[in-house]
């Protein structure tokens, strides 16, 4: 079986890339493949926003990505400069920045793009998913 490494640029409001990147990596994991790195690049970091409030009508992607990789034991790797400059912080980065509260959702953490250089070097395969 293979390893990937998924990445999405797409903003999860007018781009499917979201959709499409979960329902890929669901069936690589259904086929036994390993996924060992999702990366959220550009706008698609605004899916890692714990105060995104999703219509009812409409798949929650910040809590079906969480579910994903908490079932999965998969790391949802935030790039830091393009969620800071969407004011999209930790608690560490608060702090930094003197800003009162961190809204960055669980199971997603901030990182550089050399987490994804390197997973893109250790995957079988890189997949990148934009709008």
């Amino acid at each position: 079986m293979a390893r990937f490494a998924l990445s999405l640029s797409g903003s999860p409001d007018t781009s499917l890339a979201a959709h499409t990147a979960l329902d890929f990596a669901h069936q690589l994991v259904a086929e036994g493949h390993q996924l060992c790195c999702v990366f959220f690049y550009q706008d698609a970091v605004l899916l890692a926003s714990q105060l995104r409030c999703t219509p009812q009508d409409e798949t929650d992607l910040t809590q079906a990505w969480q579910d994903f990789a908490q079932q999965h034991q998969i790391e949802l790797q935030v790039c830091i400069a393009a969620a800071l400059k969407r004011g999209i912080i930790n608690d560490s980065e608060a702090a930094r920045h003197g800003r009162p509260h961190a809204n960055l959702a669980s199971g997603f953490v901030l990182t550089g793009l050399g987490q994804l250089i390197e997973a893109w070097h250790q995957a079988d395969r890189a997949v990148h998913f934009h709008a």
